[in-house]
């Protein structure tokens, strides 16, 4: 079975950070042998809040990736896998909406609310109650109407981090697992 798995990072979360990077490890181990990490640049400053700039960086970001993926051949893997951060997590869904690619399946590390117009199935989500990119309720809201299973960590901020080094280690440890069963599955 021919396997693939593509890293969409956030503007300041590239593939090396801890969740892409541990992530590609746990996939890597379930035969997702071949890899693609998404590399993009955006310097707009400080984006949060504005709707206007995030559409500017989502629309320069998505052409990037589309870029990046244009010598994809879609129908020559069994298995495709996004794993996706923060606006990673929009232009993955979007992306694999536009190419019609129903079988991917993803992996949203801390989505934005924007994911969820692009109706990802076969996925499952990951948010802190301490993001200031996102609501965690309307996360929350947004992953249950999609029937997208979704692991909340309290006192997480958009790194799925807090202020104890231990217990970090410990929710990491928790999204890898979880990672790792998702990447089992064949659905």
């Amino acid at each position: 079975m021919a396997k693939i798995a593509v890293y969409f990072p956030g503007i300041g979360y590239h593939c090396d950070k801890p969740l892409l990077y541990y992530g590609r490890k746990i996939a890597c181990e379930q035969g997702y042998q071949e890899y693609r990490n998404i590399s993009y640049t955006y310097q707009a400053g400080n984006i949060r809040g504005d709707e206007e700039k995030m559409n500017e960086a989502y629309e320069a970001l998505y052409a990037q990736a589309e870029a990046e993926l244009a010598d994809m051949v879609w129908s020559d893997y069994d298995d495709v896998l996004f794993v996706s951060k923060s606006i990673g997590t929009i232009i993955a869904a979007s992306y694999a909406k536009k190419y019609e690619l129903s079988r991917a399946r993803h992996i949203l590390y801390t989505p934005l609310a924007q994911t969820f117009l692009f109706a990802p199935d076969r996925a499952v989500a990951f948010i802190g109650t301490a993001d200031p990119w996102s609501s965690t309720e309307e996360i929350i809201r947004l992953s249950e109407e999609n029937h997208i299973p979704i692991t909340v960590y309290e006192g997480c901020n958009h790194s799925l981090e807090c202020d104890d080094t231990l217990k970090n280690i410990e929710n990491l440890k928790d999204v890898m697992q979880r990672t790792e069963d998702f990447c089992r599955k064949i659905n």
